[in-house]
């Protein structure tokens, strides 16, 4: 694959809105344009008998199954913890005037 071009390394740039300066332009065009030749290596690569996968490790769901359990049901309950309750509500300083 040929090297990027300078307008390329500019607009890719300009997509991720960084400012680079010439030298950095001229470092990331080598970089970037070694990262597509290694890419282009491995689009070579014949992957007909490999199935499709979304992780390389046999995952499974680890989460729990749903279990009911009593709730709070008494206003009394509810409002134990309350700093201050007036008429089985929370009561709280007035925020508007």
């Amino acid at each position: 694959m040929p090297k990027l071009s300078r307008q390329e390394v500019e607009y890719v740039a300009r997509l991720a809105r960084l400012g680079l300066s010439d030298d950095e332009i001229e470092l990331l065009r080598d970089q970037l344009s070694a990262i597509l030749e290694y890419a282009s290596v491995i689009n070579q690569l014949d992957t007909d008998d490999v199935e499709p996968m979304t992780n390389v490790l046999p995952l499974r769901n680890v989460m729990r199954g749903d279990q009911t359990a009593p709730g709070l049901t008494l206003a009394e309950a509810l409002l134990q913890n309350a700093p201050d309750v007036q008429d089985d509500q929370f009561r709280v300083r007035a925020i508007l005037e």
